[in-house]
């Protein structure tokens, strides 16, 4: 495992630089300028070619690679051009929210999927088969911000039991921040959760027609156990799997509800960066997502060897 480990680590490198590189072109050649963004249509063109020099822009595009490479190895992601912070400073100022939004929306979907799909790959066929599955088939389907529309209309509105949107921190107030963040986690999480239901559902499916599963009830266990201590744990791998995808996913649609919602995370500096050109925090924003999303990845990969010990990395 520990050498399994480490080879992964080491090839997380190729795969950050290739990223970081991406990144970079990308943002300096889609339309826009900061520099216009930030002096607004009244600067000249002495004052905007100073602004330029000033931010380094003058200067030509490899030239800026090579700049932005060195500050990486530094770990500095630079400065942000309306923020006037570090990039890194302004980050940390955001995470808490989106964090606290995807830890609840990812119980939320761990929570109604992993039991939803499990329920109805052992009564395949039944009523509460057919309910579980007709709702999952619902979360497919409708759009998250749809979702979170009526969720607002009808708990905060109407019924005025919860926020309308907003943000208060877990540290200081961590009843209001609940409330806060009921809708939103339960908009973003119902969605994840049908898509680990049917997996689950599959799984089970495909486990209980197992010979082992016929054996263990031929020898009079009870079906509780038959279907919980045996069918479920072998099906743990994939559910996991889909349940890492499920976090991965989670990342690119807290963008949406926290837009939504009002939340001042990640989401809302990225579209807000992307608007005004501000490339320091669009390049610090999606490296870190990339990070977590290779981070995410690796832990999946660690927590098959404790859940299957039929599983080893040579």
């Amino acid at each position: 495992m520990t050498t399994y480990l480490l080879r992964r680590l080491l090839a997380l490198i190729p795969v950050m630089f290739v990223v970081v590189t991406i990144v970079f072109l990308l943002i300096h050649l889609i339309p826009g300028d900061p520099v216009a963004v930030i002096l607004g249509p009244e600067a000249n063109a002495q004052q905007i070619e100073d602004a330029r020099r000033e931010l380094g822009l003058d200067r030509p595009l490899p030239e800026q690679l090579l700049s932005f490479y060195a500050r990486l190895l530094r770990g500095d992601l630079g400065r942000s051009y309306f923020l006037d912070r570090p990039v890194t400073q302004a980050l940390l100022e955001r995470a808490e929210p989106t964090l606290v939004l995807m830890t609840c929306a990812l119980l939320v979907a761990v929570l109604i999927g992993v039991p939803s799909g499990i329920v109805a790959g052992a009564y395949h066929g039944s009523w509460w088969d057919r309910i579980l599955m007709s709702a999952a088939l619902l979360g497919v389907c409708i759009p998250g911000f749809w979702l979170s529309l009526n969720f607002i209309y009808l708990f905060s509105v109407r019924l005025g039991w919860l926020p309308v949107a907003g943000y208060a921190s877990v540290f200081q107030d961590p009843v209001l921040a609940a409330r806060y963040m009921v809708l939103p986690a339960i908009s973003l999480g119902f969605n994840q959760s049908a898509l680990i239901a049917r997996i689950a559902r599959s799984c089970m499916l495909e486990i209980l027609r197992q010979d082992y599963i016929r054996t263990a009830r031929a020898k009079g266990l009870a079906e509780r156990s038959v279907v919980y201590l045996h069918a479920f744990r072998n099906a743990l791998v994939p559910v996991v799997t889909v349940i890492g995808i499920t976090m991965a996913i989670l990342i690119g649609g807290a963008v949406v509800t926290e837009i939504v919602f009002n939340i001042p995370g990640l989401g809302r500096l990225i579209i807000s960066a992307i608007l005004r050109r501000d490339y320091p925090v669009v390049q610090g924003v999606v490296l870190v997502t990339a990070a977590a999303y290779l981070l995410i990845n690796l832990i999946v990969d660690m927590v098959y060897a404790f859940i299957d010990p039929r599983i080893r990395y040579a």
